[in-house]
C-alpha cells in the first residue's frame, strides 16, 4: 500500500499522544486507508507534497456519492485534517492542503424531494407490456414504497421477501437488518415481475451469481447500481420532471411524505434503518417548511 509508513507513524502518534480507544483508532485507520488509496490509485499522487485542496474536495465528492451520512463524512474530514497536520509537523510535507476543508453542516442543504404527483408520473412511465418495463416498474415502486438505498435494492434477495405478511427484510449498512412494509402497489408490481418476467431473465450460465437476487438484467446478471440509476433517470426524463432525479431522491421522498402524513418520527427512523434519530430529523426540517406554509395560509395573524 502507498503511504504505508506515513499512515503507521500517524496511527502510532494518535495511539500514544491522544490516548484514543481501539475503536477510534480503527475508524481513523479505515478512513485514511481509503483516502490514501484514492490519492495513489485514482489520482496517481505518490507524494504527500503533491496533494492539493482540489484533490481532497474530489475525494469528498466520492464519499458523497457513496451515500455516507453527514456525520460519517465529517469524521472523514477530521481524519484527513489531522493526518495532513501531522505530516507537516513531522516534515513529511511542507503544507497542509486540508487546512481549508470545511466540515459539512447538518441540515444546511435540505434534501430535494419529489411531490407525490411527480413520483406517480415517474412510476407510470415504464411499459407494463414489455418485460423490461414490468421489471422497471417494480424497481421504481419498491424504491418509493420502502425507502431503501440503491445498494440495498441491488443486493435484495428472494429470501428477503415476506409477502404473506407484507414486509421486506432489508440488509443495510454493516449488515444490519430491518423489516420494512412493502405496500400493496409495490408488492403487486414485485409479484408480477417475479412470476412473469424474472424466469425469462434468469440464465443457466451464471446461476450462482444471480440465483437469489431479485432484480436481474435481461442477460440474467444481477442489476448494478448504475443500471438502477439509468432506470430512474430515463423514467424521470420521459415524465418531464425538471428536478435532479436519482435513486436516493425516492428515499428522501419516502421519509418526507410519511412525516407530512403524520407518521411517528421513530417509526420512520426504523424504516430508514438510521442508527440515530438525529439523522432522521433532517426530514422534519423539510416537513416544517410545509407547516410554515400552512400556518401562513390559514392563521388569521400570520
Amino acid at each position: 500500500m502507498h503511504y504505508k509508513e506515513e499512515l503507521q507513524r500517524y496511527l502510532q502518534f494518535i495511539k500514544l499522544e491522544k490516548s484514543l480507544s481501539e475503536n477510534s483508532i480503527s475508524s481513523y485507520k479505515n478512513d485514511l486507508q481509503r483516502y490514501l488509496q484514492f490519492l495513489a490509485e485514482d489520482l496517481r499522487i505518490k507524494k504527500l507534497d503533491g496533494v492539493e485542496l482540489r484533490h481532497i474536495e474530489k475525494y469528498l465528492e466520492e464519499l458523497s456519492a457513496m451515500d455516507l451520512s453527514v456525520s460519517s463524512i465529517a469524521r472523514n474530514v477530521s481524519s484527513i485534517r489531522g493526518f495532513h497536520e501531522f505530516a507537516v509537523v513531522e516534515n513529511m510535507a511542507e503544507a497542509n492542503p486540508a487546512e481549508l476543508v470545511e466540515l459539512p453542516k447538518k441540515a444546511e442543504n435540505l434534501p430535494e424531494v419529489l411531490d407525490p404527483e411527480e413520483v406517480a408520473a415517474i412510476i407510470d412511465i415504464p411499459s407494463r407490456e414489455s418485460s423490461a418495463g414490468i421489471r422497471n416498474a417494480a424497481i421504481l415502486e419498491t424504491l418509493y414504497a420502502t425507502g431503501m438505498r440503491v445498494s440495498e435494492l441491488t443486493s435484495l434477495e428472494l429470501d428477503n421477501l415476506f409477502f404473506e405478511i407484507g414486509f421486506i427484510r432489508v440488509v443495510g449498512k454493516g449488515n444490519k437488518e430491518r423489516l420494512v412494509p412493502v405496500g400493496e402497489a409495490a408488492q403487486s408490481a414485485l409479484e408480477h415481475y417475479i412470476e412473469v418476467v424474472r424466469p425469462k431473465f434468469q440464465s443457466d450460465k451464471n446461476p450462482q451469481k444471480a440465483q437469489n437476487k431479485v432484480f436481474l438484467s435481461q442477460r440474467g446478471n444481477p442489476l448494478s447500481r448504475m443500471s438502477i440509476w439509468n432506470v430512474v433517470n430515463d423514467a424521470a426524463e420521459r415524465a418531464g420532471i425538471e428536478k435532479n432525479v436519482y435513486p436516493h431522491i425516492f428515499r428522501h421522498s419516502f421519509a418526507t411524505h410519511l412525516l407530512e402524513g403524520g407518521a411517528d418520527l421513530r417509526a420512520v427512523q426504523e424504516m430508514l434503518g438510521h442508527s440515530s434519530i438525529i439523522t432522521t430529523e433532517i426530514y422534519t426540517h423539510v416537513d416544517r417548511s410545509l407547516l410554515h406554509q400552512v400556518h401562513k395560509e390559514f392563521h388569521p395573524r400570520a
